[in-house]
Order: structure tokens, then C-alpha cells, then sequence
């Protein structure tokens, strides 16, 4: 149900004003339009649309093809905006542009603060955490280059009395097992020190023995890490929480019953990361498979169900737990507001030639080839071929190039030998397995169509149809009290609420 507030007489005074000079800088642009009609205004105005037309179709002539047409992309993605320079600059137009482009810098900037002082951030509840008697630390040398050597962790974290499980790089390990046995010999916190595919397997086992979860940065990207407002650049500033520390509630995915803590991707991503080159040689794997994935024959189409309701014919569909903020900011520093909503988030893209891909960049989120929603249940099936035999891959490191991090770690489900305690006084525990048992994740007997899906980053597959959904409040996390927080992400320009700002209409907004 949506709320109702009265801007005019509630909303900030501070909020009213940059609205109105929002609206006021608007004005400013189009004036110097009318002004600059003798002047060129109206081909500085199409010139830079077509740029910006041009340079997407040379990106996408540049994925979606090989040979000519992949090289006449290429140039045009440099030359257009090139040409777009040079042209201001020949015909004496670059001061009209440069004032454009100021006015309409202002008018953004100050909408975005005017809609975030009228609508501020509800906070993410924290509780006082009682120190943990018997934390238990799962860390992978590898991660992030090797930041668990590099900052010291092993020796930090025991200092703060916790026992340090580390993983051997050279023998996958069953992390989830390795948290459960934890658990069965007594520990009351569960952590990790690696990629978002390890925290989640750890986090679900922390979660269904309701135990608090400690999240150390030590991976590549720490997507987790980052909107949890922990500091990524010294991971270990986040085992201050041992001692000084807060819990937070928070949502935890679920895909066809494994847990995810970010992102489940499905299509033309997780295809790419599902083949063993891809780990070596990321871009030029991602460039050599594209044209095939993206417009070749028989090529695979995604269909789901959200919350019931079809999204058909996709190239590619992203499921989130809990949405992020903008479609646009779904990449390496794309943030989520919120971890505790209680809702998935959902984008699915169709882009099938150039005209799409110019759409697409000029329209953005309102562009017919990006969908946007939010939902608790989606369902994903195929509309082209798949694959029916063989047992699943599973890639060690498939490498982040997408949303989510990928898996740096050992970490792979499936039975496997541990070593055994050597005790809290001795060296930390290296984690050995002389070999993965595979054969849970094998189809079943019924020759079960299966699909590639990159969760967390890690590739795996599944049988269809693949079910996401959330398990809401699930995960208690335990976080420094003193740490960088999260940065509150703009909010999307709604021109409507800038005008019933700026003239003090009512506004019915969700609530946050």
C-alpha cells in the first residue's frame, strides 16, 4: 500500500528550493536552445544524439558480430563521439554545448538532492551483539590476490580468539561442510574470508542454525561487503566486530534450494562463464562466444514466470536479492539500498540489433529491451534448446566481470575429506579434499533439461525450471560498530515529484 504526504507543508524547505532550481536550470537549457537556433543550437542538439545512436550501434556491431562489421563497429564507437568533438569545434558551436551540458548538470544534481531530502533513507536497524565465545573463520589464501596473507588475517583474527580454517588452494574444499562441523564442535559465529560464492554457502549454514555471520572484504570485488558499509580496502577493520560489534537482519537468496547473497544470472553471462578458457582470458572468451549467444542459430531464449506473470524470449535475466537501486548501476560498483525488503530484484534484457542497442542507450530504463521489476518468486525455464546430459561444470574461478563477484574459491558442494582439528593453540586447520564428489549435482534419472546459471558469480547448472525466491530476516550479520557505511545511492530522476515538490502538490509515494 502506498503512503501519503504532503510535500507542500512536510517535505523541507531545502527540498522545495532545489527543486524549483532544478526546474529553473531545465528552463535555462531549453533558452539557450531558442537562443542558439541561429546559432546552431538544434544541430548541437542532434549532433550529440547522434552520437550517441552511433556509438551503441558500434558497440553492439562490436559483440553481436565477427569480421567487418565487428571492425566497423569498433570504429565507430571511437570515431562517433570523435566526430561529435570535432564538428562543435569546426562550426564554433563547443560554448553552446558546454552551457547545455552545465545546465543540465545543475538540473540533475539538483533534483537528486531535492528528492533525497524529501524522501531520506529509512535505516537499516542494528542490535548490540554480545562478544562471540567461539568464532570460527573460514579463509581462502587465494582471494583477492591474496589478501588474507596480505593484511594479516590469520594472525589477526586469532589474537581476537577465533579458530581460523584455512582452505589449501590446491584441493577444492566443502566449505559448507567445513561450516556445519564447525558448528557440530561448538561454534557460535561463522565467518569467511573470500568471494561471495564461499559467503553464501557459509551463510546459509550460519542462517539455518540461526548463527550470526561475520563478512570479511578479502575478495575481489566484495559486493556484500560493500553494501553492508564494510571497508573493502582493509578487510581487517571488519574483524573489529569480534569485539566491538552489531548484528544486522538481513535477506538471504535462495536458488533451487542453494543460497545466494548477490546475484543469480542466467543467459548469455552465465553461458560465457560456464567454459574453462573464460578463466584465463575473460574479455577475449566473453568476445569469441558473443555473436553465437547473442544472433546466432538456434540460439537459447530465457522465459520465467514473476510472481506469476510471463517474461518471455529474454537474452539475458539478472534475479538480485533485493533489488538494486538502478538498472544502470548494475555492474562492479552498483549498490543495493537495502538488504532487508524482502523482494528479489528482477531485469531481463532483449536486444536483438542495432536500433535496440541505440534504444537501449538513449532511453535507458525505459528502453522496450530492459524490463525492471521486483518480485518474491521467479521462475526460470527455456524457450530455445538445452543441454539434457552429462554432469554439470563447475568452474573454480570463473572470474567477475559481471554483477556479482565470481568464484575465487574452493568452495564446491558435494562430500569431501577434512582434515582434522589441530586445535585452537596450533597453526590454523588447512582444510585438504582429495577429490569432489560430483554426483549430487548430476541430473536425475528422468534426464532432466539443466541450464546454465552463474550464481554469486560462480558457475554451475541447474535443472529446470529454476526457482528463486527469498527467505526474508534469514541471516543475522555481525558488522563493526565503527565502520564506513553505506553511501546512499542517488535516487532516479522522477521529473513528476521535482514538479509537485517545487510547487507543493501532495505526492503518493511507496513507502521505504
Amino acid at each position: 500500500m502506498g503512503a501519503t504526504r504532503e510535500t507542500g507543508s512536510d517535505a523541507p524547505g531545502e527540498a522545495r528550493f532545489l527543486a524549483r532550481l532544478a526546474l529553473l536550470a531545465v528552463l535555462g537549457s531549453l533558452l539557450v536552445l531558442v537562443l542558439a537556433l541561429g546559432e546552431g543550437g538544434l544541430m548541437v542538439l542532434g549532433a550529440g544524439l547522434l552520437g550517441v545512436v552511433l556509438c551503441a550501434a558500434g558497440v553492439w556491431w562490436f559483440v553481436a558480430h565477427r569480421g567487418l562489421l565487428r571492425v566497423i563497429g569498433a570504429l565507430l564507437v571511437f570515431l562517433a563521439p570523435a566526430g561529435v568533438v570535432v564538428l562543435f569545434a569546426y562550426q564554433g558551436l563547443w560554448l553552446t554545448a558546454l552551457i547545455l551540458v552545465l545546465c543540465w548538470g545543475v538540473a540533475l544534481t539538483c533534483a537528486r538532492a531535492a528528492l533525497r531530502r524529501s524522501r531520506p533513507e529509512r535505516p537499516q536497524v542494528a542490535t548490540a551483539a554480545a562478544r562471540p565465545a567461539r568464532p570460527v573463520l573460514i579463509m581462502n589464501p587465494k582471494s583477492g590476490g591474496g589478501k588474507v596473507g596480505r593484511f594479516g588475517l590469520v594472525e589477526r583474527a586469532e589474537e581476537l580468539g577465533a579458530r581460523v580454517i584455512l582452505l589449501d588452494p590446491g584441493a577444492p574444499a566443502d566449505v559448507a561442510e567445513l561450516a556445519r562441523r564447525a558448528v557440530a564442535d561448538g561454534a557460535d559465529l561463522l565467518g569467511v574470508a573470500g568471494g561471495d560464492g564461499t559467503q553464501a554457502l557459509v551463510a546459509a549454514v550460519a542462517a539455518d542454525h540461526d548463527l550470526p555471520f561475520l563478512v570479511i572484504s578479502a575478495g575481489t570485488r566484495n559486493h556484500l561487503a560493500m553494501d553492508l558499509g564494510l571497508d573493502r580496502d582493509d578487510p581487517s577493520r571488519c574483524l573489529d566486530a569480534l569485539t566491538d560489534g552489531e548484528e544486522l537482519r538481513i535477506d538471504l537468496g535462495d536458488v533451487s534450494g542453494r543460497a545466494f547473497v548477490n546475484t543469480v544470472s542466467f543467459g548469455v553471462y552465465a553461458d560465457v562463464v560456464q567454459r574453462p578458457e573464460y578463466r584465463d582470458d575473460k574479455a577475449g572468451t566473453a568476445l569469441s562466444l558473443m555473436p553465437d549467444l547473442l544472433v546466432g542459430e538456434g540460439v537459447r531464449r530465457l522465459d520465467s514466470l514473476v510472481d506469476g506473470a510471463p517474461l518471455a524470449d529474454q537474452q539475458a535475466l539478472l534475479v538480485s536479492n533485493n533489488p538494486y537501486f538502478s538498472p544502470d548501476e548494475i555492474s562492479g560498483t552498483g549498490r543495493r539500498p537495502r538488504l532487508d525488503d524482502g523482494e528479489l530484484g528482477v531485469l531481463g534484457i532483449r536486444v536483438e540489433d542495432a536500433a535496440q542497442a541505440a534504444d537501449l542507450a538513449v532511453r535507458g530504463s525505459q528502453s522496450t529491451g530492459l524490463t525492471v521489476l521486483s518480485a518474491h518468486r521467479v521462475e526460470v525455464t527455456v524457450s530455445g534448446p538445452a543441454e539434457a546430459e552429462g554432469p554439470p561444470e563447475t568452474a573454480e574461478d570463473p572470474g567477475a566481470d559481471g554483477p556479482s563477484e565470481a568464484a575465487e574459491d574452493a568452495g564446491a558442494e558435494g562430500p569431501s575429506e577434512v582434515a582434522e582439528d589441530a586445535g585452537t593453540d596450533g597453526p590454523p586447520e588447512v582444510a585438504e579434499n582429495a577429490g569432489v564428489d560430483k554426483s549430487a549435482e548430476e541430473p536425475g534419472a528422468s534426464g532432466a533439461v539443466e541450464i546454465p546459471v552463474a550464481v554469486d558469480g560462480e558457475a554451475l547448472r541447474m535443472p529446470i525450471p529454476v526457482v528463486c525466491t527469498l527467505r526474508p530476516g534469514a541471516l543475522r550479520v555481525l558488522v563493526p560498530r565503527d565502520r564506513p557505511g553505506v553511501v546512499a545511492p542517488p535516487p532516479a530522476i522522477d521529473w513528476r515529484r521535482i514538479l509537485d515538490l517545487a510547487f507543493g502538490r501532495t505526492v503518493r509515494t511507496a513507502p521505504r
